[in-house]
């Protein structure tokens, strides 16, 4: 009876060590994920605009966040400080944003994750982010010296508005599949900060 309850005792300790490894383990790797990309930032709150060009009035380049392929949700837009590509979501007052996820790349075409048939991997994408209820704005900063001078993007997002919970896409051309995706393409000197000399890249 005594030699039962000291295997059993043992046992659960051999149990509990191995949970507790596994979880640190987890953790690492979630805090190591987080390092993966130091040329990447997220905020689901304004940044400073003063940060961005000193001439700004309106960005640099701005497209429609479509929603469920028929209403327009907000915006996308492009801009520059100098030191980071600034894309930020921002939705109309009826639309909030619940996730969004975002994939940038120099165009190539191995530039965002896609099935054999060419829709885009959304799960997969390079960065996927939740939000709190009731947000209306999240900034992405990529930083310069990781892009080219062509770069390409996708933002997507899961939204709430009038109609529901929909999914969106920042308006461009389609992906080769047969859904509706989008994706944007840009030159990094179609958004030149004042004063700054264009990318010679």
């Amino acid at each position: 009876m005594i030699m039962k309850k000291i295997t059993f005792i043992l046992s659960a300790l051999i149990i509990a060590t191995l949970m507790s490894c596994n979880t640190e383990s987890v953790m690492e790797e979630e805090t190591q994920a987080t390092k993966l990309d130091p040329n990447f930032r997220v905020s689901a709150s304004s940044i400073n605009r003063a940060l961005q060009r000193a001439s700004l009035d309106e960005p640099c380049m701005s497209t429609n966040l479509i929603a469920g392929q028929n209403h327009i949700a907000g915006t996308v837009s492009v801009d520059n400080d100098g030191v980071n590509l600034i894309i930020t979501y921002a939705t109309n007052e009826d639309w909030t944003i619940d996730l969004t996820h975002f994939s940038i790349g120099n165009c190539d075409e191995q530039w965002v994750p896609t099935t054999g048939s060419g829709n885009p991997k959304i799960g997969q994408f390079e960065h996927t982010e939740p939000h709190s209820t009731g947000t209306n704005e999240v900034v992405y900063m990529i930083s310069l010296d990781a892009l080219s001078e062509a770069y390409c993007f996708a933002a997507h997002a899961e939204v709430q508005g009038p109609t529901g919970g929909e999914t969106a896409w920042a308006e461009g051309p389609g992906f080769d599949g047969n859904s509706w995706a989008m994706y944007v393409e840009a030159f990094l000197s179609d958004c030149v900060v004042d004063g700054e000399v264009e990318p010679t890249k």
